[in-house]
């Protein structure tokens, strides 16, 4: 028995069990191999950037939470940390 066996795969697909389920699969499994294609840890980005969409604003911009534009706000706050100690 193969213990690896990837959460998403085409045959996944096929039991959405409703057409907004296989829309919301399709987002997911993309952001989630563009972070592999970017070299970003897919749990890291979707952890960073769903807590960043629930404290962000209507009016502010999203294109920074794209996969090829993202910042890990961690990193960052522990660089500034760095800095001041």
């Amino acid at each position: 028995m193969r213990l690896c066996i990837p959460l998403h795969n085409r045959k996944n697909a096929l039991f959405t069990g409703h057409d907004l389920g296989a829309e919301n699969w399709a987002t997911f499994a993309s952001l989630i191999e563009t972070c592999k294609l970017g070299g970003i840890n897919p749990q890291d980005y979707l952890t960073d950037v769903l807590t960043r969409i629930v404290l962000r604003s209507d009016a502010d911009p999203i294109d920074d939470l794209l996969p090829y534009n993202w910042v890990d706000s961690r990193s960052v706050a522990s660089a500034v940390v760095d800095q001041a100690a």
